[in-house]
């Protein structure tokens, strides 16, 4: 039978979804297959399981996840008792449960369901399902003192009724609050105690889905700016220097349509970033003309301007009941969301009172996982020279939201803000630096200038190099300013990593840098080395690709079994192309003999069990490898290529390896998520060095 995880709460308004995702990211790092189950549904779409499925790229589908709607089970509970609506809903659960290695089952929203005492209802499934509970109580707008006999009533009402109660999450409380509910409840309650402080953000509606509710008409804006949060709401009637006084960060500007001042003096704040707002809302059907749209798109490019109809006082009455929801159209939102869980949720003392055992699969997904939690548990700060590359700057948004390490942005810090402001990206804790006019500029120039003295370099040429982005970010960490840095979307490998060999330079137990490649097929992650440094490596330099891919796969939770890959399996072949993989596997035995290596071996042999079976049966490496050697880059390079597109496999890399301190490159073609991986595989290389 699955384990199983019942979350559910005591009353609508707790915001129980941010619990429901941050549950379900817990599950998804341990094991492959993790099934949802939702007891009773409303009609309509189900925004947290299309979130869901999108989000942890689900399989299982939407007529399984179901037991009944709210108002079939309302029928059943009373012309046939709440044994037989029980009865129904525990046969529709072990469906799911029989096919999964977890299930999550979200419990029943309190929200209109005509049920009668639903939380005894709710303890009653998870007491039948075998489920272990996760409570919720929402404290907003509550003294801190309400909030603690909430939740230790909350507590007593689950236990009492029989359920295994993991631990009690207190979710939307005052931040000043926070400290004061979390001291008293962890001597009051016999089980750990989460309190999770209101985030504004999760509650306010993004521009589309006021857009939506109001029936309105997108003037200008693009998809970046309808995602943007409408933190709050300031409406104009006033003169423009009255109005400017009155914009936040944030704000949405609801006025007149005819106010055509107003229009253009907010989205010209916007510009200039004082501050960055959410869009424009002009009431009574009124359009601006052609030229002050024109201009308006101009100022501020991408910027959401809606039309609607009412006026500005019904108009109003609609914007303040709305509130955010959590879906698939709002992924910022679901970033934000397990941010916040991650922060003050102890996820390690969770998922070991959840007692889910580790799957042997590795799925690309678990491994990304896995790197932004162990990044998270020792945060670092990495900077990204690229600050004005609209990538980085999604990417950065993600790394904030996710607390996954502390950032630098490199670039003209004007542009940095703008381009961040049009895209709804709020850097607040992030440094920004302008090698150009920044304060650091002279001092790396005379630091730059003694490294490269022997070549000639005097300190006013240094100063001009240094403006470099690349060789300012690699400057900053040479320096102890970063732990690492992470660049190459708009700029070339060479670009890169030739300031890193040039004032970072290698480890005094490595003769070379070298890179790797994480390959994350379906169900394993192996280490491709190298495929994008070294043209051809000589027995010694191959080698210590070697080693250092060992310690590489090691450092990131894979056990490395080494292949070094030759066009021959043991002495069936010879050459000089195999005797320089023979000799480099020789000298790693020599030096490393605490490392399984095996070479030199063909690819078959070294991952495929029967084949090894054949040509090597004694080798504890063959058909078992996780670390594989390519004998020079234009091998390496085209197999993990071949691999990537042919298999499915998730490529993470390149990761470079020799250096004294991390430095990583990216593809120019590099989506935004392989720019998270990349910060955070730096982050934990970082840590590592210390």
């Amino acid at each position: 039978m699955a384990r199983s995880v019942y979350v559910t709460g005591i009353d609508r308004g707790d915001g129980r979804q941010v619990v429901d995702l941050g549950v379900m990211e817990l599950l998804t790092r341990q094991v492959d297959r993790v099934g949802v189950f939702r007891p009773l549904v409303h009609d309509g779409p189900d925004r947290l399981f299309e979130l869901l499925r999108a989000r942890y790229r689900l399989s299982q589908s939407a007529e399984t996840v179901y037991g009944l709607d709210y108002h079939e089970a309302s029928a059943i509970q009373a012309e046939e008792g709440t044994d037989e609506l029980v009865s129904r809903l525990v046969t529709r659960f072990h469906r799911v449960a029989r096919e999964y290695e977890v299930v999550l089952v979200l419990g029943t929203d309190f929200a209109a369901t005509q049920l009668p005492d639903e939380l005894a209802l709710n303890a009653r499934l998870a007491n039948e399902f075998g489920a272990s509970v996760i409570t919720v109580v929402g404290g907003q707008g509550q003294d801190a003192g309400s909030v603690r006999s909430e939740a230790r009533n909350a507590y007593r009402a689950y236990a009492s009724l029989g359920c295994d109660v993991l631990t009690v999450i207190v979710n939307r409380v005052a931040a000043e609050d926070r400290a004061e509910i979390a001291d008293g409840l962890s001597a009051q309650l016999p089980v750990d105690c989460s309190v999770l402080p209101d985030e504004p953000a999760l509650s306010a509606p993004t521009v589309s889905q006021i857009t939506t509710a109001l029936g309105g008409t997108v003037l200008l804006g693009d998809d970046s700016g309808l995602a943007r949060d409408a933190l709050n709401f300031v409406f104009g009637g006033a003169m423009l220097p009255n109005l400017l006084k009155a914009l936040t960060p944030g704000c949405m500007v609801v006025t007149p349509g005819d106010r055509a001042d107003l229009v253009i003096g907010s989205l010209a704040a916007h510009s200039a970033g004082t501050p960055p707002i959410a869009g424009v809302l002009l009431t009574l059907d009124e359009r601006p003309g052609e030229e002050i749209l024109r201009l308006a798109s101009r100022l501020a490019p991408g910027t959401p301007v809606i039309a609607v109809a009412g006026g500005s006082f019904p108009t109003a009455g609609e914007l303040f009941a709305l509130e955010g929801k959590l879906n698939a159209a709002t992924p910022r939102k679901a970033e934000t969301a397990l941010g916040l869980f991650e922060r003050h949720v102890d996820t390690t003392a969770l998922l070991e009172r959840i007692s889910v055992a580790r799957s042997g699969r590795v799925t690309p997904m678990m491994f990304e996982h896995e790197l932004l939690e162990r990044a998270r548990a020792d945060r670092r700060r990495v900077v990204l020279p690229e600050g004005t590359e609209e990538r980085v700057l999604r990417a950065a948004d993600v790394l904030l939201r996710r607390d996954v390490c502390e950032l630098t942005l490199l670039g003209d810090t004007d542009v940095i803000r703008k381009k961040a402001a049009d895209l709804g990206i709020d850097l607040a804790g992030t440094q920004l630096i302008d090698p150009q006019t920044s304060e650091l500029r002279q001092g790396f120039a005379e630091r730059y200038a003694v490294l490269r003295a022997h070549r000639g370099v005097t300190v006013e040429l240094a100063y001009d190099v240094v403006s470099d982005v690349n060789y300012f970010g690699t400057l900053m960490v040479q320096e102890g300013l970063a732990d690492g840095m992470v660049s190459g979307t708009v700029h070339s490998t060479a670009a890169t990593i030739r300031p890193a060999f040039e004032i970072i330079k290698t480890k005094p137990d490595a003769s070379i840098v070298s890179s790797v490649f994480f390959m994350c097929l379906a169900d394993k992650v192996l280490v491709y080395g190298d495929c994008a440094v070294n043209p051809d490596p000589d027995a010694e330099q191959l080698a210590d690709i070697a080693v250092q891919s060992a310690v590489t796969a090691r450092r990131f939770g894979v056990d490395p079994r080494i292949a070094m890959l030759s066009y021959s399996t043991g002495t069936s072949g010879s050459g000089a192309d195999v005797d320089k993989v023979r000799e480099a596997t020789e000298r790693v035995r020599a030096s490393r003999p605490d490392l399984r290596i095996e070479g030199p071996i063909q690819y078959d042999a070294a991952v495929e069990p029967s084949v090894a079976a054949m040509k090597l049966p004694d080798s504890p490496v063959a058909g078992r490898a996780t670390v594989l050697v390519f004998p020079d880059l234009n091998t390496g390079n085209n197999t993990y290529k071949a691999v990537q597109r042919s298999a499915g496999a998730v490529a993470v890399g390149p990761v470079l390896q020799g250096l004294r301190k991390p430095v990583n490159d990216l593809s120019r073609g590099a989506l935004v998520q392989d720019i998270v991986t990349t910060v955070a595989i730096t982050a934990i290389q970082a840590q590592g060095e210390e």
